[in-house]
């Protein structure tokens, strides 16, 4: 993953998503961020054997919906498409790996 830049307005989110590799996963994701108009502004993947790793960091400066429904989205695309998804606002992922 590229190094971020600081984003003053301080609206971006970090969405990571794992499970078996399989066709769909990231336009299922990609998909409900789009659909509600948020913007994907890096993203990372490697496949660990069977096996998906995916990281992406997205700006919801131009979305209608919060983190907490964002997160009800995503969960329920996760459960269609069989993975793990967690969405956490950036000051919570950069609060969390401070040490």
């Amino acid at each position: 993953m590229s190094q971020l830049k600081e984003n003053p307005k301080g609206n971006r989110i970090i969405v990571s998503i794992m499970g078996p590799d399989r066709v769909g996963i990231i336009s299922g994701v990609t998909g409900v961020l789009s659909d509600n108009s948020i913007n994907i502004l890096d993203i990372s993947q490697t496949t660990l054997q069977e096996f998906l790793v995916m990281v992406l960091v997205a700006d919801m400066e131009k979305s209608k919906v919060d983190l907490a429904t964002l997160k009800e989205l995503l969960n329920a695309k996760a459960k269609v498409i069989g993975v793990r998804i967690d969405a956490q606002h950036e000051d919570v992922f950069n609060f969390m790996h401070r040490i």
